[in-house]
């Protein structure tokens, strides 16, 4: 028998046995039987023969072949906005991953829209309040709030929105090519394709009804659509200050802004290996049930082992390359690679981290359904432990504690 010590002992670079885990057979993993391809000792090859799709399969060789620390199994943490199906309309497009896609997903859903020059997205409200980050292009947004207060403004990439539950809104394409972006529900069986439409309250009220509540004539409702529009393509509409205007009749604004330029704010935490950019109810007022925080890995480096006490994890990756791993008790551990228009998710409390595996800069945003930020670096934590406890829990001597990073730096540089 070995111990869990001398099973674990790995080199430097983490890729060759030591000694006493060679004798012991086994890398990484010291719980039985052993995983990882590297502790396979039986006859033949470890090809896949039968059939198989190589295209998506190579998308993802830590599935695989997951790294011989990963242990057990955990519910599927990726899910993709690639393969979700659009709704096309005249005017833009959308999907959507919600849980009935994405078991995993309770506390956020996620849509995934494009607007053209000049579509819009119809007058409407949710039962779920809307978080949402541009991705691409130029939108006009419109909302009211409860006391009446009309709020009109132009967000670009970077740029985050929020509405609360029940404030209704528009979401409309500017030039020269429309935008896309991101919406997160703070519920994850909301969905983009159930919402509650003008139009389609408008065709299921009565003409009589209708001209009572607007004072007008019944006539005047005679060419209103019986169809919803959802998505339809518009006239681009005048310059901003031409429809701040036109909606400050009784004046009043609401005390907060419904957008935030997170893209464009100061980095909360930065290291040469990247940054994060955080956007909660302290910066951004009116997102009392969404926070989120924009992380930029560059290549080489890792987002730090951490996790999040108040709330599950929703990830959307935006550009790069990017591998997680995620540990849970039992132990547990599961390894999946993220590209371009994945989703990840992390339950609460679960140990992660987010390595950069290709060779440009890997940006995703983390949404959260909390009215704050939380986390817990795992090296901030130990450096804050006395050092001679934590080497007794190590192996690991108090000198060598005492280089580690403190603070808790967010992203991590590659060695």
């Amino acid at each position: 028998m070995f111990s869990r010590r001398e099973v674990l002992a790995v080199s430097a670079a983490g890729a060759v046995m030591t000694a006493s885990a060679a004798r012991a057979a086994s890398f990484g993993n010291p719980d039985l039987p052993p995983q990882g391809a590297i502790n396979a000792k039986g006859p033949g090859t470890l090809a896949d023969p039968g059939p198989q799709n190589p295209a998506l399969g190579n998308q993802f060789p830590s599935a695989q072949f997951p790294p011989p620390t990963d242990v057990g199994g955990m519910p599927l943490d990726w899910a993709s906005f690639n393969n979700a199906p659009k709704r096309v309309q005249n005017g833009g497009w959308a999907r959507q991953v919600t849980q009935e896609d994405f078991a995993i997903s309770k506390t956020i859903s996620g849509v995934n829209m494009r607007l053209t020059s000049g579509g819009i997205r119809e007058l409407h409200w949710h039962q779920a309040a809307e978080w949402a980050i541009m991705t691409y292009g130029n939108c006009r947004v419109t909302v009211l709030d409860t006391m009446g207060r009309p709020y009109v403004a132009d967000v670009k990439e970077g740029d985050l929105w929020y509405f609360p539950a029940g404030y209704p809104h528009s979401l409309q394409g500017l030039g020269p090519d429309g935008c896309e972006f991101v919406i997160c529900f703070d519920d994850g069986d909301a969905s983009e394709f159930n919402t509650l439409l003008v139009t389609d309250w408008f065709a299921h009220t009565p003409p009589e009804v209708l001209a009572k509540n607007f004072g007008v004539p019944a006539e005047t409702f005679a060419k209103i659509p019986l169809q919803d529009l959802w998505i339809f393509q518009g006239k681009l509409p005048g310059d901003l200050a031409a429809d701040r205007a036109a909606i400050g009749k009784t004046g009043g604004v609401p005390p907060h802004p419904f957008i935030f330029r997170l893209g464009a704010s100061a980095p909360t935490k930065e290291s040469k290996g990247g940054d994060v950019r955080v956007a909660d109810s302290s910066n951004f007022m009116v997102s009392t049930t969404v926070a989120a925080a924009l992380v930029t890995v560059r290549p080489g480096g890792v987002r730090e082992m951490h996790w999040h006490p108040n709330a599950d994890e929703w990830q959307y990756y935006i550009k790069g390359k990017g591998r997680m791993t995620v540990f849970n008790t039992g132990p547990n551990a599961m390894t999946m690679d993220f590209n371009a228009g994945d989703i990840g998710y992390v339950k609460k409390n679960l140990g992660h981290y987010v390595e950069n595996v290709g060779d440009t800069d890997l940006v995703f945003i983390g949404v959260f359904r909390a009215p704050q930020y939380e986390e817990i670096s795992l090296s901030n934590w130990l450096t804050h432990t006395p050092p001679a406890l934590v080497a007794q829990h190590l192996n690991i001597d108090e000198a060598t504690i005492a280089k580690w990073p403190d603070g808790g730096p967010g992203v991590m540089p590659k060695a």
